[in-house]
């Protein structure tokens, strides 16, 4: 069963698993720093490394990301945000456009029937917890900061452990299904190696 599941995943790309974080009581100092890191403010600089590492990254997960949506500076918007926010959060960006893929499809409007939302269909109850009244997580960046600083927490709190981590991120936490949708998507869709560093290890040879 598990590997129909997963053939389905890789045969339909954008197909969405959306789930809903389960809410556990945090400590004072947990809290604090959640919500320090959503409500930061600083102005937006890039996440990458230079002007081509951009360019190139940004044209290729552009390709792939077109038959799902199909206005250029729509996918541009997204993809930008997400190596920011992914990278200012310490994820992998890969990562964070397979966990999209698997939650929402890369539907911005997404809504489980748990009642997650957005694109990395985060569950409301955490604007009470670590952010503000007036958040909307249908917002591209909100959703993303929501969303990356939660995994990140998840993360931390299992010790480096993506397996589960990405089973509590999406409610699951014990069951092999979603963790393995998540690192197909990522693995097989959304890897990516700069070319500039393939030319210059080949040059190296």
């Amino acid at each position: 069963m598990r590997r129909l599941t997963l053939l389905l995943a890789l045969l339909i790309p954008f197909a969405a698993f959306a789930g809903a974080q389960v809410y556990e009581p945090l400590s004072a100092s947990v809290q604090a720093a959640l919500s320090h890191a959503i409500s930061d403010q600083a102005p937006p600089k890039s996440s990458f490394l230079d002007s081509m590492d951009a360019v190139d990254w940004l044209s290729e997960m552009s390709l792939r990301l077109q038959k799902r949506i199909a206005d250029r500076e729509s996918r541009l918007e997204l993809l930008r945000a997400v190596h920011y926010e992914a990278t200012r959060a310490g994820l992998d960006p890969q990562l964070v456009l397979g966990l999209i893929q698997v939650e929402s499809g890369f539907k911005k409007y997404s809504v489980s029937a748990a009642g997650a939302r957005g694109f990395m269909q985060v569950m409301p109850f955490w604007i009470k917890v670590i952010g503000r009244s007036e958040d909307n997580l249908f917002h591209l960046r909100t959703n993303l900061r929501y969303g990356c600083t939660i995994l990140r927490y998840y993360l931390d709190l299992e010790k480096g452990d993506l397996y589960r981590a990405l089973g509590r991120y999406n409610g699951s936490l014990g069951q092999a299904e979603y963790p393995n949708l998540v690192r197909e998507a990522w693995q097989k869709r959304w890897a990516y190696s700069s070319k500039r560093v393939a030319a210059s290890t080949t040059l190296g040879r």
